[in-house]
């Protein structure tokens, strides 16, 4: 089996833009592995970097009931996929960038 170019196995379609970015898991050398979340970004004032909130539920035993809980990650944001604040994104995970980066921006839900 073939595989295509931009193509990082997750199916997800590569974006349209190129870009020159190292760090770009569709243009550069960056491999992904691990999981796969989706979150909404809450800050893009970094370069080349965002904060995306992940809100779930988690089960309390106890009470029968659920709680909400949310998490924040530090993704790296290639600049071909131009992601702004408030966009849903997905994200995986690669190999640490840098002290708290250790997941890439793969995808926009559009």
């Amino acid at each position: 089996m073939a595989v295509k170019e931009g193509d990082i196995g997750l199916g997800l379609a590569p974006p349209s833009k190129a870009c020159d970015d190292s760090k770009c898991p569709f243009h550069g050398h960056l491999k992904v592995r691990g999981q796969l979340l989706e979150g909404m970004v809450m800050s893009d004032r970094m370069q080349r970097t965002v904060t995306v909130r992940r809100d779930y539920q988690r089960l309390i035993p106890k009470y029968e009931r659920f709680e909400k809980r949310s998490s924040t990650y530090m993704a790296h944001a290639p600049p071909c996929l131009d992601v702004r604040v408030g966009d849903r994104v997905f994200i995986a995970e690669c190999r640490p960038l840098s002290k708290t980066v250790s997941y890439v921006v793969v995808g926009r839900q559009g």
